[in-house]
């Protein structure tokens, strides 16, 4: 169906092999980089892959025709999205290990059968959005607008509900993260980078892509000057980017005590507990009798006759 007359060129420069970072050179140097450098595989294999995608398109519309058939089409959000994208021989690599926008920006196709989101219907957002918003708007979906909230104390992302009935959410985050462990790949092995240290963290925001690679200098793109990303600022000295470096490691720490550690209690459901004593379990932590409340050992010496 597809042949090497479908394939469009590779986005890739000759500069990005000047001085590249070492991570970035390692996985340029990688069988995959190499093989998906050469035009040769870059032809056989994606018009393969449009042919999966095709066929992935072929089956969702025989579902989409079931839910139409059915009437379900008017009470089912369908949401399309991927987990990563491919480079495919862009930027001289293959699959998908580093930040590049083939490889960490993937699509988000949300269809929304309410009237609410009627307003939106058929436009595109380009707010930051990451996959752990999927959950709370799910949640929203089904318990009701605001649930979402409710439990952010086990749910970091937020609802995308406001986004598909065209509202506006309160203080939307600034920056979206992403972040890679490549510890089991043979890149660490041949950087000489233990496997704990074998991370890369990724911050960006509407202008500026920042790569924090633990032992090395950072990586950093003008995704408005250079879209393509074909130029790493990470090594500049000019004032304007050592800035901007600063206020993405400022957003790095922010994140990293996000949070994410934190006991799956909600807010209230603490807040309720203060001033109570414990009615069940094992009372730890006492030495005298008489430091545990009377009510704590009522089960156990019977009530005390009034």
């Amino acid at each position: 169906m597809y042949g090497a007359n479908h394939v469009p060129a590779a986005q890739r420069h000759p500069d990005e092999r000047t001085d590249p970072h070492p991570i970035f050179q390692a996985f340029m140097d990688s069988p995959v980089g190499q093989a998906f450098s050469r035009e040769k595989v870059r032809q056989k294999a994606i018009p393969a892959y449009m042919g999966l995608i095709k066929q992935a398109d072929d089956q969702m519309g025989r579902l989409f025709a079931f839910l139409e058939e059915t009437g379900r089409m008017e009470d089912t959000m369908i949401v399309i999205t991927s987990d990563h994208g491919d480079y495919l021989g862009d930027h001289w690599l293959g699959e998908k290990d580093l930040f590049h926008e083939p490889s960490v920006k993937v699509p988000l196709i949300i269809y929304d059968p309410s009237p609410e989101a009627d307003t939106t219907r058929g436009t595109t957002c380009d707010a930051l959005v990451e996959a752990i918003d999927l959950a709370p708007t799910f949640l929203d979906i089904a318990a009701g607008r605001g649930a979402g909230d409710a439990a952010r104390h086990i749910l970091e992302g937020r609802s995308l509900l406001p986004w598909l009935h065209g509202e506006q959410p309160d203080a939307w985050r600034d920056f979206a993260v992403s972040e890679y462990n490549y510890a089991a790949r043979p890149m660490a092995a041949k950087l000489g980078i233990a496997p704990k240290d074998a991370r890369l963290f990724m911050i960006t925001d509407q202008r500026w892509k920042f790569i924090h690679a633990i032992g090395f200098r950072p990586m950093l793109f003008d995704m408005h000057s250079d879209p393509e990303e074909y130029s790493d600022l990470g090594a500049s000295q000019a004032p304007e980017h050592r800035e901007i470096i600063a206020l993405m490691q400022t957003r790095l720490r922010q994140w990293a005590t996000r949070d994410a550690q934190r006991v799956t209690m909600s807010d209230a459901d603490i807040a309720a507990m203060k001033g109570k004593s414990l009615r069940r379990g094992i009372t730890l932590g006492l030495y005298e009798p008489s430091d545990a409340d009377a009510e704590l050992t009522e089960k156990y010496r019977g009530k005390i006759p009034q």
